[in-house]
């Protein structure tokens, strides 16, 4: 699963499905209550087949409550390690063209200077996804004021500090 995304909680066939399953429980309790006890006892159990409906709706919303937390924690460590680290410089990966097992090709965007160029990036411990953003200290060899970009930007993997979702 892709950390970087965000969890989707309601899709179009979840609110579908979650509406007719919810009217099909209204006429089915409406109908239980107006019925025999035996029928009524029938129609209520089938009104209870909402209940996975339920539990599908808590478990996208428990996850995007994880989701939320953790990538609201990886900010604040990013925001920390920003403010004590020096030089740093926040990339957001917009693209990872070719994984390889030593680093990947990635295409990268400086978010202070809106410059978009292609990278390779050292393997890391964890993996790289598209929508990444990642803090960097820059590598003053390779970008320093009054001199152009290189064509292709070099991140080394120790110049990795953090990364957090796009948000």
């Amino acid at each position: 699963m892709n950390p970087v995304l965000k969890p989707k909680v309601a899709t179009p066939a979840l609110i579908v499905m979650s509406a007719v399953t919810l009217a099909l429980a209204i006429i089915f309790m409406a109908l239980a209550a107006a019925l025999s006890t035996a029928a009524g006892w029938i129609l209520l159990i089938i009104a209870a087949g909402g209940i996975p409906i339920i539990l599908l709706w808590a478990r996208r919303v428990r996850s995007l409550r994880i989701w939320r937390a953790e990538t609201d924690a990886q900010w604040a460590r990013l925001e920390k390690l920003k403010n004590s680290s020096g030089t740093t410089a926040e990339i957001t990966v917009l693209s990872v063209d070719a994984p390889q097992p030593t680093g990947a090709w990635i295409t990268i965007r400086w978010n202070r200077f809106e410059y978009v160029q292609p990278a390779w990036i050292e393997a890391l411990p964890e993996h790289i996804w598209p929508g990444s953003v990642l803090l960097i200290s820059p590598d003053p060899s390779q970008v320093s004021p009054g001199l152009p970009w290189p064509a292709t930007y070099r991140i080394a993997g120790d110049h990795v500090l953090a990364w957090a979702p796009m948000v």
